[in-house]
């Protein structure tokens, strides 16, 4: 009977197994893409007009749940922590530079 009981528990419902494969996607993190050469200039030029020119840009910043957007004005760079201050409308926040995936100039 032990053994009969131990084969039952290993057994799941369909409707379970169901529900367990949508939670792993739920939970599941997506990779940040490798950049090429040439969008590693071109974010990086535009970060460097944005703090010399006092140019708005709009930055798409990659997280594991989805990208988000950030839009203002680059008001500090710092290289060797690779971040920059970006500031809009009294309010500021650092951002990592290897999560940028684009800038666009505004």
């Amino acid at each position: 009977m032990g053994g009969k009981l131990e084969e039952n528990s290993r057994r799941m419902l369909p409707e379970y197994k169901g529900r367990m494969i949508l939670e792993e996607r739920e939970t599941a993190c997506r990779v940040k893409p490798v950049l090429e050469e040439q969008k590693l200039r071109e974010i990086q030029d535009a970060l460097a007009r944005s703090l010399r020119s006092h140019v708005r840009v709009t930055v798409v910043l990659f997280e594991p749940e989805a990208d988000r957007i950030c839009s203002g004005f680059v008001t500090s760079i710092h290289a060797h922590s690779r971040e920059l201050k970006l500031q809009w409308a009294g309010d500021s926040e650092w951002i990592r530079v290897d999560d940028i995936m684009e800038v666009r100039l505004s």
